[in-house]
């Protein structure tokens, strides 16, 4: 009897002391941490991503984009977790392919939304990754296609005047022996002149504003001043072909700008209404005030623009009629200045017309609220008299 009670007790501490190892091993095995995976992008990397200007993708083994930065999400490179563009994802199976680093300039773009050049580089980047950097240059591009266009333009429109006066220059030599011809031919040569001399000042005008940036320094402009130079600009022609300049609406207002750009802007509105507006007609200089802006509207009872034209009148060197403009001494240019003074004053120009009864050019620009006079303007300007 003394035997079996002490082999119970011998499988009774057996039990429990398997009991309490088998606690202790579960209880380590639960505080025991999980084996952790590095990150598929080490953090030295992502780091490194984070403060680049370029969008940058990296692309792992199965062509899923495995870290993104904030530039390439803003430029659309990446939907989901897969590169939006087919083009550039060849781009990345070859680099994967043959582990060579390639550069490349590219179009892309999506339906609905215009296209786009970047420059892409794409590089391994250890043995499973492939990193995508990427740089708009579309802004770049359309600025290098308008400088090519302006000087091609350019060299177009100076031949006609150089031209011109080549000829009328032979002919006066030609005819030095008959006062009346010479007389004639240098009367031709002096218009042609004074258009070529007029043409070199709209290009240099133009080209100061050609960037469309916003001004720096914007001041307080007085505007009666500015409309008094304007007009006074376009007396003679005005006088010469009878057509009365009046002007009308609020007087008393300023805006914010710079004065030498708006003078010349609405300069050029007058002088293109009294060009082509018929003897004894009146042009209308009208200023109405909002809330926020001034509008200056310049109508003429001219010859009109017809609608299919409407779209390219601000084109630069573009002329409704070349043969007409030419005879009257136009560049095509005037009407590009005042959409680049509008741009660069953060207001705008639009047109009405119709063809045969005439024209209406509003100019819109932001105004000085007298409230806000001693607080700076609110369009980003200072209350700086200085540069008036």
């Amino acid at each position: 009897m003394e035997a079996v009670t002490w082999v119970a007790a011998l499988v009774g501490a057996v039990v429990a002391g398997g009991g309490v190892y088998a606690w202790h091993l579960s209880d380590r095995q639960q505080r025991r941490l999980p084996p952790t995976q590095p990150p598929l992008v080490p953090e030295s990397v992502a780091t490194v991503l984070s403060v680049l200007r370029s969008s940058a993708v990296v692309v792992d083994s199965e062509d899923q984009v495995a870290r993104a930065s904030a530039p390439a999400y803003a430029m659309g490179l990446v939907r989901g977790n897969e590169i939006s563009y087919p083009e550039l994802g060849e781009l990345v199976q070859l680099v994967r392919r043959d582990g060579q680093i390639r550069e490349t300039e590219m179009l892309i773009g999506r339906s609905g939304l215009p296209p786009r050049t970047i420059t892409a580089r794409v590089a391994p980047l250890g043995s499973r990754l492939v990193l995508v950097l990427v740089e708009d240059r579309t802004r770049e591009r359309r600025v290098e296609a308008v400088r090519r266009d302006f000087v091609a333009n350019v060299s177009h429109e100076l031949k006609t005047p150089v031209g011109a006066i080549k000829l009328l220059a032979e002919a006066v030599q030609d005819a030095s022996d008959d006062p009346e011809a010479v007389e004639r031919f240098a009367g031709r040569m002096m218009k042609e002149s004074e258009r070529l001399a007029h043409m070199v000042q709209q290009i240099i005008e133009l080209s100061r504003l050609q960037g469309d940036e916003p001004l720096e320094r914007p001041v307080r402009v007085p505007l009666d001043p500015v409309i008094e130079t304007a007009i006074d600009t376009s007396a003679i022609d005005a006088e010469a072909k009878q057509v009365t300049v009046v002007r009308g609406g609020d007087t008393g207002l300023e805006i914010f700008g710079s004065h030498e750009p708006v003078t010349i802007a609405i300069s050029n509105l007058i002088a293109n209404a009294v060009t082509y507006s018929r003897p004894g007609s009146s042009v209308l200089v009208g200023i109405r005030s909002h809330e926020s802006t001034v509008d200056i509207a310049v109508t003429d009872q001219g010859i009109g623009i017809p609608a299919e034209e409407m779209d390219r009148i601000f084109e630069r060197f573009y002329r409704v009629d070349p043969a007409r403009h030419r005879s009257t001494g136009g560049t095509g240019l005037g009407l590009s200045i005042v959409k680049h003074v509008a741009a660069t004053h953060g207001g705008e120009v639009k047109v009405w017309s119709v063809e045969g009864q005439g024209s209406t050019f509003t100019l819109t620009l932001p105004r000085v609220i007298e409230s806000e006079a001693h607080s700076g303007p609110t369009a980003g300007g200072t209350n700086d008299q200085e540069g008036q």
